[in-house]
């Protein structure tokens, strides 16, 4: 009896009970249990930037256009240090535990903040060097394009603590427990709240610091929520633990091999924001730009949604996949995807309708609403798609496959920039750049689903 036990693939050696959770409970109910708490930790992420803009528009339309700007690079790394490489480790961490290795679970924290301080000191320098060539190819100019140098300078003096952050906050989630770095971000968001109005307007004492203050203050959340995820995973509460070990290439390597290639994919969905940010900025001003970066924010809200369904299936379908259970796996990674489709079609259907609810948090300039509203009304429906194949991406990750998102993140890119390059010449009309934009997603989504649904993880 205690043979049988132990060879059973539902029992790997040496596993947790957060573990075998993972490995036995009903899909439906773990799946709803784990992603609540990562939804809104990754909706408070995102209202940090949507607080910022809220703020910063009150300073007038060159600066919402100067944030219109720069919100593509920001989100850039929030998304290769959260989502890509973020899953890169989760993935790691995950199928580790899932198949009993504990020691190896251990080694990969210490691997994963040596990644993340690099990459985030790399990038730092690159954007201070490199920033303005960055944003003026991206059509900025004049006052907008000095408002974007001066918050982009800010934050990314200090982005590396924005790696460190989500790097040991993915470490935590690819055990399973997504409510701690929930719990740690929520708390951050409460003081960010009344934190960014009083470093960009001031008050007593405390000087007006303008664009740069809502850069400090997100810095300032970033730094403490780097502290908070250190200290549970040094304190022993966390069942990956921090040990001084020798760096290796095999730990480093099941890091890199998700996440290199996840943030390529990241890359993709950047580049395609910002040129068609281009792509607006040549066939409109700068009205139009700060309609369509403010419209284009709440594509970028979907990004955290997403991912909140997205980052349990990295530790799901990594754990079972780990443990040997494929069916299992794919299971999981298709009711996670279809409840994301529906979450993210609600959300662009609402958009399209209403349009002005969303833009008029922000400015109420006539020719941003306009444009945003343009924006909104056709890529709106087409949001749904985006949210389903950006979570089974993620499942992707858990799977340690990503030829099939990386494929359909370079069909994305083709569609959108040149159909939308196209569109610009053939018509001059903003519509029509905004229907490739749309058709771009459709065929995202749709591309990864028909893959992961046909099997291609285990071909």
């Amino acid at each position: 009896m205690s043979a049988t036990t132990a060879a059973s693939p539902l029992s790997p050696p040496r596993t947790d009970q957060r573990t075998q959770r993972l490995l036995q409970a009903p899909v439906v109910p773990l799946l709803l249990r784990m992603a609540w708490p990562n939804v809104l930790i990754m909706l408070a992420q995102a209202a940090t930037g949507l607080i910022e803009t809220w703020w910063v528009s009150r300073l007038g339309t060159a600066a919402l256009a100067g944030m219109a700007l720069t919100f593509p690079a920001v989100m850039l790394m929030t998304m290769i240090s959260g989502g890509a490489m973020g899953g890169g480790i989760s993935s790691a961490v995950a199928r580790a535990l899932g198949a009993g290795r504990r020691d190896q679970a251990d080694a990969l924290v210490l691997h994963a903040v040596f990644i993340n301080l690099v990459l985030g000191l790399a990038i730092s320098a690159l954007f201070l060097l490199f920033g303005e060539n960055l944003y003026r190819a991206m059509g900025g100019e004049g006052e907008e394009l000095r408002a974007a140098m001066i918050y982009s300078d800010t934050v990314f003096s200090g982005v590396v603590f924005i790696w460190l952050m989500n790097g040991l906050a993915s470490v935590i989630r690819g055990t399973g427990n997504m409510a701690y770095p929930a719990t740690v971000i929520c708390v951050g968001v409460v003081f960010l709240v009344p934190l960014s109005p009083l470093l960009i307007f001031g008050w007593g004492p405390i000087p007006a610091m303008g664009i740069a203050g809502g850069g400090v203050a997100l810095l300032l959340f970033f730094v403490g929520g780097t502290i908070a995820m250190a200290w549970y995973i040094l304190s022993g509460r966390n069942v990956a633990r921090f040990r001084w070990v020798r760096l290796r290439w095999a730990p480093l390597s099941a890091i890199l091999r998700i996440g290199a290639v996840s943030a390529i994919t990241s890359v993709l969905t950047n580049i395609t924001i910002g040129g068609a940010t281009g792509l607006v900025a040549a066939a409109g001003g700068v009205g139009a730009i700060a309609g369509f970066g403010t419209g284009a924010r709440l594509e970028y809200l979907l990004v955290p949604l997403s991912f909140g369904i997205g980052a349990p299936l990295v530790a799901l379908v990594g754990t079972n996949i780990g443990a040997g259970q494929r069916d299992r796996a794919l299971r999981i990674a298709l009711t996670g995807g279809a409840m994301a489709f529906l979450i993210t079609e609600g959300l662009g259907l609402c958009a399209a309708i209403w349009p002005e609810l969303w833009l008029r948090l922000f400015s109420d300039e006539p020719e941003m609403l306009a444009a945003g509203s343009q924006y909104l009304r056709v890529v709106g429906p087409a949001y749904g798609f985006f949210g389903l194949g950006l979570t089974l991406y993620f499942a992707s990750q858990g799977a340690g496959r990503l030829f099939w998102p990386l494929t359909a993140g370079f069909l994305r890119l083709a569609i959108a920039l040149g159909g939308g390059w196209a569109a610009i010449r053939l018509t001059g009309s903003l519509t029509a750049l905004y229907a490739t934009l749309a058709a771009a997603l459709v065929v995202y989504g749709l591309a990864i689903a028909v893959a992961v649904r046909s099997g291609a993880w285990f071909r």
